[in-house]
């Protein structure tokens, strides 16, 4: 009848901490307030994708090629990255195994005496182990065991706790992505940045062979009583001017071979480029495809909703705490305490097996804070999400604008050098049959001057452009 009672006392207890425990809160639904991603970008109903291509297709100068491949090889942040997906790696692997029973092996020895006037001194004393033969004193003890404990997942904490580790594991590959992504537009905006600058250096100094023979001319003019001394330092002084930008596009120069080379994880050297034109390059023709395509494929997009799953995923683990959990723990070996009386079976031999089940019932403030806590990660990591999402959609809008804008400066800027250079020519025509004076010629050769460097600047902006809305697209990682 006892034992009737002790079962039904048990149950008893068991289900009161079950309903006790189970008084969770619940997690954060989704604010009702979150906008959709249009179904297109503004102006542009194409559904090809440039973010598919792969970018050795993508870019076809070889020097570029090759840049970018010793980049992907070198780079620090990219190893860097990689280490933070074997530290993922590892992070499943505990979780995982907190999944399995914990075996261990545990070999003893010791000694202990106790007073002869103590209960287990007297109980000592008064034993036998073998006729005549009483419990040696001081007394032994040796053994050898198999420990054994696992907790039952019965509520899921364990296996949530491994899936968002498996959700972040998978979220530092797509960051992996998400880098190369980056990296490659990178190096490609600092090498299309360094041909500009490498033209702008080329021009400067054809400028300032002008300006040297525009000098002299002067000279020559006033000692023919048809110049004045302001007119030649005028020009000297233009000619000053030209020969310091010099200087600042050489320092610009040696900063962007170095940005370069930093990217491509080395240190300095030059840096080979394409020996075309620069300004006969023809930027790739990019497709913006449809919003929903970026969802597969930026990178960043893919990270944050992983992180996003991940969040709600150690929220079920946190409310799980709220639970009874069941601990089982189990042990057999050896134990004497003679070493000889170790090879005596049955007598030497121990086992235990229990199980307890623990429930919170006072004082959760604990439990209930570390809930909260992942309850408002996830709410950030929702947010987080959506904000990716919405940046991602803006970068196209942006930069499909500054591809067709930027083509037309580019037109307009070609126009207005080519009429300046004309205005030169006529501009030294008449300066020689004293119809125009020096400050027009000078400030026409300035203006010109100043055209073609701003039409190599749109220039760069109108490939930059191209690069910057290829990695927008989620190009570059595959």
């Amino acid at each position: 009848m006892n034992k009737l009672v002790l079962k039904q006392l048990v149950c008893a207890v068991v289900i009161g901490c079950s309903l006790w425990s189970c008084k969770a809160p619940q997690a954060a639904q989704d604010p009702e307030n979150r906008s959709k991603m249009p179904e297109n970008f503004v102006l542009h109903t194409d559904t090809v994708n440039s973010g598919i291509t792969p970018w050795r297709q993508f870019f076809t100068d070889p020097e570029l090629v090759s840049l970018i491949d010793t980049a992907l090889q070198n780079n620090q942040e990219l190893m860097i990255t990689l280490q933070e997906i074997e530290i993922a790696k590892n992070e499943v692997m505990y979780k995982n195994g907190k999944l399995k029973p914990a075996v261990s092996a545990r070999l003893g020895a010791g000694v202990e005496k106790v007073g002869r006037y103590t209960s287990q001194g007297a109980g000592d004393a008064s034993t036998e182990i073998e006729p005549g033969k009483e419990m040696p004193d001081p007394l032994g003890d040796f053994s050898g065991t198999l420990n054994a404990h696992w907790e039952a997942d019965i509520w899921k904490k364990l296996r949530n706790s491994k899936q968002a580790a498996i959700k972040r594991y998978l979220g530092t590959v797509e960051g992996k992505n998400f880098v190369l992504s980056s990296l490659i537009a990178e190096v490609a905006d600092s090498y299309y940045e360094l041909l500009a600058l490498d033209n702008q250096l080329e021009l400067t100094l054809q400028y300032i062979d002008l300006q040297k023979h525009a000098l002299e001319v002067v000279k020559i003019q006033k000692q023919a009583a048809r110049g004045t001394e302001l007119a030649v330092k005028k020009f000297e002084a233009e000619l000053l001017k030209s020969q310091s930008l010099e200087f600042s596009i050489r320092q610009e120069i040696t900063e962007k071979e170095n940005r370069i080379n930093a990217l491509l994880g080395r240190y300095p050297q030059p840096i080979l480029k394409a020996k075309n034109d620069f300004l006969d390059l023809v930027p790739a023709t990019v497709y913006s495809g449809i919003p929903a395509q970026l969802l597969g494929n930026r990178p960043d997009i893919k990270q944050a909703e992983l992180e996003l799953e991940a969040a709600k995923l150690d929220v079920k683990a946190a409310r799980a705490e709220f639970y009874p959990s069941l601990d089982i723990s189990a042990a057999i070996g050896l134990q004497a305490f003679k070493p000889s009386y170790l090879a005596k079976l049955p007598e030497s031999l121990l086992f235990s097996v229990a199980g307890d089940l623990a429930a919170p019932l006072i004082n959760k403030s604990a439990i209930k804070a570390e809930f909260n806590t992942a309850n408002a990660h996830q709410i950030q990591a929702l947010y987080e999400y959506d904000k990716v999402v919405l940046n991602a959609y803006l970068d196209i809008v942006n930069q499909m604008a500054k591809i067709e804008n930027m083509q037309k400066v580019y037109e307009y800027k070609a126009k207005e050098t080519d009429t300046l250079v004309q205005s030169v020519n006529i501009a030294n025509e008449l300066f020689k049959s004293s119809r125009a004076d020096y400050l027009e010629v000078l400030m026409t050769q300035r203006d010109a001057m100043d055209a073609k460097l701003e039409l190599i600047e749109a220039k760069a902006q109108q490939l930059n452009a191209v690069v910057d809305i290829y990695k927008s697209l989620g190009g570059g990682w595959q």
